[in-house]
């Protein structure tokens, strides 16, 4: 009897312990935390776009839309990543809206991210990179190779692959924590591979805690990576970042951030020495993901090879930042103007900062359109421009 009411006072206590310590990161983090965008089942947003261009949904009925792809084929392809599955999206009619969803290849896990690469699909899941083909033509991925299945899976899990130029395969695998020291050297970094074999695997750079985006620069070749930012340093710090990443290079995280900020936990003078600076900051907590090129033939000049970005949408700042799409100028890797809006109206301000939808994946289409994954709701928008000035 004694032993089982000790049991009970344990567990009790226990219990207290957990409540107590959960009041009190409450209490201590509440001005910094909201969570509109994890609440509510998402629905249609009213898109604001600039004047000339018009939005519809190309595809609904899918289940957390990551990043998408278009094929050789013409057709877009998308990771669904709630349902485990590659999924294309035919326009066959051209009217700008999906026919139908075709699944390329299910039972997958979690997948993020996709590439085309020398007749076959590369798809990042949380432990690896595997590859899909389809050998008979038939649009359904018949053959499906193992190539990493390693990467540890705890904390961001999110791995996206793309090739470089010269053939090399990249993967970006986040950090497992808000800011630490790391035992695994692949975290918070780049891996790089020789080729499509995934071998001879390498760090090709550090220091970026969430490179979630990857994209390869239309003129340069160069690589560039979103990267989200540590939490908890309130609601403007740090800031959220673009680089052009270097290969050998050291971008600061843990110790210091957007190459100039001590890290308040993590830094110590001269933290920040021979960090490399991101090509652009944008506002703290915003999540950047998804980023793209405009390399169609649709927009307006000012848009031709300048970056578009998909902001997912903050839950570590009292007032919501996020949830849109920004683009920034460029004249050829380098700025040429500020970012700015592109594509807004996920986050409802006016109602009590309702979240619509969380954007992530972008793509350029062959008819020049941009489109727009949304994994709250479950869409994808299409963006095109339709008016007559350039």
């Amino acid at each position: 009897m004694r032993k089982g009411r000790r049991l009970l006072w344990i567990l009790a206590s226990v219990l207290a312990l957990c409540i107590v310590g959960t009041a009190v990161v409450y209490m201590t983090f509440r001005r910094q935390v909201n969570l509109a965008g994890m609440l509510g089942a998402g629905g249609v947003a009213d898109i604001t776009v600039p004047d000339g261009f018009t939005v519809n949904l190309f595809a609904t009925g899918l289940n957390g839309p990551r990043f998408m792809a278009f094929g050789p084929d013409g057709v877009l392809y998308v990771a669904d990543r709630r349902n485990d599955r590659i999924v294309r999206l035919p326009d066959e009619d051209g009217d700008g809206t999906a026919d139908a969803i075709e699944v390329f290849a299910d039972g997958l896990n979690s997948p993020h991210s996709l590439v085309f690469h020398e007749n076959a699909w590369y798809v990042g899941i949380p432990n690896g990179v595997i590859r899909l083909t389809d050998t008979d033509g038939d649009y359904v991925a018949d053959k499906r190779e193992t190539l990493i299945d390693d990467y540890p899976t705890n904390g961001h899990s999110t791995r996206t692959v793309a090739f470089l130029p010269d053939g090399r395969m990249v993967v970006s695998v986040g950090s497992s924590c808000n800011v630490c020291e790391e035992e695994d050297p692949r975290r918070a970094a780049i891996v790089v591979y020789d080729g499509p074999e995934a071998t001879n695997e390498q760090i090709f750079a550090r220091g970026l805690r969430n490179a979630v985006g990857l994209a390869i620069h239309p003129i340069t070749g160069e690589l560039w990576a979103t990267n989200n930012g540590r939490d908890l340093m309130g609601d403007d710090l740090p800031p959220e970042t673009v680089y052009i990443v270097h290969e050998g290079a050291n971008y600061g995280w843990p110790y210091c951030h957007s190459g100039h900020i001590e890290d308040p936990d993590m830094g110590f003078a001269g933290a920040c020495e021979g960090v490399e600076p991101p090509i652009v900051e944008m506002q703290a907590h915003s999540a950047p993901l998804g980023l793209v090129f405009y390399t169609g033939q649709s927009f307006p000049a000012t848009y031709q090879n300048g970056l578009f970005i998909a902001f997912h949408g903050s839950w570590n700042r009292s007032i919501p930042t996020g949830y849109k799409v920004v683009f920034l100028p460029l004249d050829d890797n380098e700025p040429s103007g500020p970012l700015m809006d592109f594509a807004t109206g996920w986050l409802d301000e006016a109602n009590d900062y309702t979240v619509y939808g969380r954007p992530v994946g972008l793509a350029v289409g062959p008819d020049g359109a941009l489109y727009v994954s949304d994994d709250k709701g479950g869409f994808v928008y299409r963006i095109q421009y339709t008016g007559n000035g350039r």
